[in-house]
């Protein structure tokens, strides 16, 4: 018994087989346990990091996978004249755009895409350089003004043209084409040095003003970019447009100018190369400004050919240039009223003196001639006018000297800049000793004589000529503008109350105006082709012939002598300016024909023929234009 016993407190107290087997079992599952738990914990943390931590970028990314955001240009605002007639107007254009940064390899898109619609090389090069200089997100330009045939090709073929978008844009419209060019201005594609300014001009679609309104007025015509959002799927392909805001269009601009009565003005003035401005004299306001001849502005938008600007750089009718304001002339004898207001400002000459005109005037051994080779006899201030008589203006404006001719020109409104809304306007020249001195020269006394008939160094433009005659014929300051309102907010400058009275006497203005009457209506007046054919209505106006060439005195004195009979080109310029109704001055004009020989024959005319229509349409007044001026046209704001 003791022996069994022993014998089973060994067997219990040996080690069982099993029992290493299952701690190294243990063990193992608790390293694969934790394993497991450490994984499961990165894991989470992984899972807690995506989508708690950065669960809103990564939602925003997954967003933009499905929504494509793009920036698109806004609607240029219109540009319409008094009446609301548009000038200048949008139209729509299907264009087809890149994005650079929804492809990565351009050079394949843009061949694949060319071989359904096809790219010139120029534009290929234009689209790699706007590629290179832009950002990736900033759409490009591959191809505008789409047909439906091109945009069907582009959509079937959207999956191997990953990028390429189909989009509405506008182009700038004009509806008149020359006849409002200078006024109105054109807009092209902004280059490096404007897009360094402003990235958003970057946009396809966007325009800078280049001339005219559309220069001066661009940033309020601009408006605001805006921008589009669309779904599109895993290959890039537009499956619909989620929402878009179109941004902040462009200001409207109201033009002072009404339209139908600037297409008067240039059926008047026909195919000469010529110029005329006619103002409101109560406010400033310019109704019409015509420089002929012109040019389309709509090519300017896609580009102008090498041969068109080479067409218009060779004529020497400057079709580029708005004569109005960009032209000087020497004013000829429309220069007189100036010269006469000078001398009755510093006493030099009443109203009742009287100035003896044998033909000619002989100063320092230097005989100046008047355009009558018999003269005018003994003249007063009135008849000097009326007749234009050249002797009588040498010897008014040797006695008041040349400084106060100047002084009096410049509150005229004569070689001052006039600040209109327009580019590239000049001063023209009252020319004084002080200014012949600074070039180095010496001022004589012939130089005042010569300058007291608008020749010499006397230069003006015509917007000059027609504010210096709403200026004797309103007796205000008035100053000449083109903008009326900007999105229906008036301008100042509508009412005839805000320009301040000239510093000049009333009774000299009316001697001024009397003489200015004479010329037109009076027996021998030097401008009867100008008197009008409305009852009970009169115009007064003054003639003027500036030459570009010198005529000799024995050419003048040999009684052959006939310029009309010279190359175009060495043809005196045709000057006229007037105001009506004369009793009550509404109206005030300027015309300038060049190398048209003379101001009497010419000029004239034509002057009564535009204030006629001007009185007729009657367009300060009017509230609504008197009828259609040109057919409609498609209009997109």
């Amino acid at each position: 018994m003791i022996g069994r016993r022993k014998t089973l407190q060994r067997l219990m107290s040996r080690p069982d087989a099993d029992t290493p087997s299952r701690g190294v079992f243990t063990r193992r599952a608790l390293v694969v346990l934790g394993a497991q738990m450490a994984a499961f914990g990165l894991l989470g943390h992984r899972l807690y990091g995506l989508q708690v931590l950065e669960g809103d970028h990564f939602a925003r990314m997954a967003e933009n996978n499905r929504v494509s955001r793009r920036l698109i240009a806004p609607p240029r605002g219109r540009v319409v004249d008094r009446f609301g007639i548009a000038v200048a107007s949008n139209k729509v254009n299907w264009r087809a755009l890149l994005l650079p940064e929804e492809t990565s390899d351009i050079p394949g898109t843009l061949d694949r895409f060319s071989a359904l619609v096809p790219i010139e090389a120029r534009d290929r090069a234009r689209i790699e350089r706007e590629i290179r200089h832009k950002r990736r997100f900033i759409p490009v330009m591959l191809h505008d003004f789409l047909s439906w045939d091109d945009m069907a090709r582009i959509e079937l073929n959207a999956p191997s043209l990953p990028g390429v978008l189909i989009d509405v844009g506008t182009t700038r419209n004009y509806p008149f084409g020359p006849l409002m060019a200078h006024v109105v201005g054109y807009v092209a594609p902004p280059g490096d040095k404007d897009v360094a300014q402003d990235q958003t001009l970057a946009l396809p679609g966007m325009r800078v003003g280049r001339a005219g309104i559309e220069q001066t007025q661009d940033g309020l015509l601009r408006g605001q970019v805006g921008a589009v959002e669309v779904e599109v799927n895993a290959v890039g392909r537009l499956m619909s447009e989620l929402s878009r805001d179109e941004g902040q269009p462009g200001d409207e601009i109201t033009l002072t100018i009404d339209s139908g009565l600037q297409q008067a003005v240039l059926g008047r003035i026909a195919d000469q190369s010529a110029s005329a401005v006619v103002m409101d004299c109560r406010n400033g306001e310019v109704l019409a400004m015509v420089s002929n001849p012109s040019f389309d502005p709509s090519l300017f938008d896609s580009g102008v050919s090498q041969a068109q600007w080479q067409e218009w750089a060779t004529d020497p009718r400057t079709p580029l240039i708005n004569k109005a304001v960009a032209g000087v002339y020497p004013p000829g004898s429309t220069f007189k009223p100036a010269v006469a207001m000078a001398a009755l400002k510093t006493g030099t000459l009443s109203p009742t003196d009287r100035i003896f005109c044998p033909g000619y005037l002989d100063v320092g051994g230097t005989r100046f001639h008047c355009w009558s080779r018999y003269g005018h006899g003994s003249l007063t201030l009135k008849e000097g006018l009326k007749f234009s008589c050249d002797v009588f203006f040498y010897e008014v404006a040797r006695r008041t000297g040349m400084d106060a001719i100047a002084a009096a020109s410049h509150s005229f409104g004569l070689g001052t800049n006039l600040d209109i809304e327009l580019p590239h306007t000049r001063t023209g020249l009252i020319p004084t000793p002080e200014w012949r001195r600074a070039h180095g020269q010496h001022w004589n006394g012939g130089d005042t004589i010569v300058s007291g008939i608008g020749q010499g160094f006397v230069q003006v433009t015509p917007l000059q000529l027609a504010t210096y005659v709403s200026r004797i014929a309103s007796g205000r300051a008035v100053q000449p503008h083109l903008v009326r309102a900007v999105s229906g907010r008036m301008t100042d400058g509508t009412d005839s109350g805000h320009w301040p009275a000239l510093d000049m006497p009333e009774p000299f203005l009316t001697q001024l105006r009397a003489g200015m009457y004479a010329v037109v209506n009076e027996e021998h007046g030097t401008a009867p082709k100008a008197r009008l054919d409305i009852p009970g209505v009169q115009m007064a106006g003054k003639t003027g012939s500036a030459q570009v060439r010198h005529v000799s005195r024995a050419l003048r004195e040999s009684g052959h002598f006939d310029s009309s009979s010279l190359p175009w080109e060495y043809r005196p310029h045709a000057l006229f300016i007037c105001f009506a109704p004369y009793d009550a001055p509404r109206y005030a004009a300027a015309i300038v024909v060049e190398h048209g020989n003379a101001g009497a024959a010419v000029a004239a005319p034509l002057a009564r023929d535009i204030m006629t229509d001007t009185l007729t349409r009657d367009p300060a007044n009017r509230k609504e234009p008197p009828g259609q001026v040109v057919a409609e046209v498609e209009d997109f704001q």
